[in-house]
C-alpha cells in the first residue's frame, strides 16, 4: 500500500521515514508480542526492514561508472544511522 508513497522522489526522505517508524515498526512489534522469534524470524525482519529503507533511500548514482546502483546493506545502516538517529536513538 505504502510503495507509491516510498518510490515518490517529490516527498523527502525524512517524510517517508516517518510511516516507517510509526506504522510499519509499531505494527510488527506490537504483532510480534506474541510470537516466539527464531533466527529465521529475525532475518526475515532485517530483510524486510532493509527493502523498506531501499524504496526510501532510493537507488544511488555512480559517476564513475556512469550507472544507477541499489545500496548494499552497510550503506543502508550507515546512512540510517547518521541521517535518522542521534545519540538516544531517537528521529530527528
Amino acid at each position: 500500500m505504502l510503495h507509491k508513497f516510498f518510490k515518490n522522489k517529490n516527498i523527502s526522505k525524512k517524510l517517508k521515514s516517518r510511516p516507517k517508524n510509526t506504522t510499519i515498526d509499531k505494527t510488527l512489534t506490537c504483532a510480534s508480542e506474541t510470537w516466539t522469534l527464531t533466527n529465521r524470524d529475525r532475518k526475515q525482519l532485517n530483510i524486510f526492514e532493509r527493502e523498506v529503507y531501499r524504496r526510501i533511500l532510493g537507488p544511488v548514482y555512480e559517476n564513475e561508472k556512469e550507472n544507477w546502483r541499489v545500496l548494499t546493506n552497510k550503506e543502508i545502516y550507515a546512512t540510517v544511522k547518521k541521517t535518522y538517529y542521534n545519540r538516544d536513538n531517537k528521529v530527528k
